[in-house]
């Protein structure tokens, strides 16, 4: 890239993933120097492109609500998001439960640090982690009862919602009264925040699982999405438009 006083001008972008805003892709971008940060030189730009949407949008709230030692975090799903906050609140050093509706990916998320992994079919196989959990992150982009999630709950947690499930959800007050939990939502992060997690990638060697495609598989790419065919992220090689 080259930099000029108030812009920096980037040329050859490794990949452009896609995210829940507008999409379009470029190979050449100009921005405001105050909008632009700085990728260490030890991580994958393919497997960096999510981190600037999954991975900020993850590692705010774990930041935030003081995940790390002696915590106890549930993330529900191990999709896009979900195979992100797992990285990071492992690396934050806390003991990490997966849950998902897929027995096939308790392999992915032991590989990639999870303590305990989870399949929930009914709410019944959640009723013995009743009261365990100090966070847990719901990444999960479809409309689902919360209640049993949220007795997992100990005194004092919060279940923070960062998928969106289409439609509002459906909450048990009287679960969140009982052992005084929270229900709260999380987005994404500022600038600062933004280079904060790169420079906690680099110390910890994290980036997202990618696959690598050209432009030409675009369509295939979103159909195999909308079926959850990814590992865990489509990241589009913009050198070869």
């Amino acid at each position: 890239f080259s930099s000029r006083r108030r812009h920096t001008r980037f040329r050859n972008v490794t990949g452009v993933q896609t995210c829940a805003l507008p999409i379009c892709y470029s190979d050449k971008f100009i921005i405001d120097e105050d909008y632009a940060v700085h990728v260490p030189p030890n991580l994958d730009l393919s497997g960096v492109a999510p981190l600037m949407c999954a991975g900020i949008t993850l590692y705010s709230p774990l930041k935030n609500w003081n995940a790390g030692p002696g915590k106890k975090v549930g993330v529900m799903g191990l999709g896009g998001l979900g195979h992100m906050g797992l990285k990071f609140a492992h690396a934050l050093g806390a003991e990490t439960t997966v849950f998902s509706h897929s027995a096939a990916k308790e392999y992915d998320a032991k590989r990639m640090g999870a303590d305990h992994f989870v399949v929930v079919k009914d709410s019944k196989d959640l009723k013995i982690l009743s009261k365990s959990f100090d966070l847990i992150l719901n990444t999960v982009s479809t409309d689902i009862d919360l209640d049993p999630y949220l007795q997992c709950l100990k005194l004092d947690g919060t279940l923070v919602v960062i998928g969106l499930p289409g439609k509002p959800y459906s909450i048990n007050a009287g679960t969140l009264l009982d052992q005084r939990r929270s229900l709260a939502g999380s987005m994404i992060g500022g600038i600062a925040q933004l280079q904060e997690m790169l420079n906690f990638c680099s110390t910890h060697n994290i980036v997202s699982d990618v696959e690598v495609i050209k432009p030409d598989y675009i369509n295939k790419a979103y159909e195999r999405t909308v079926a959850s065919d990814v590992k865990y992220r489509f990241v589009i090689d913009a050198k070869s438009f």
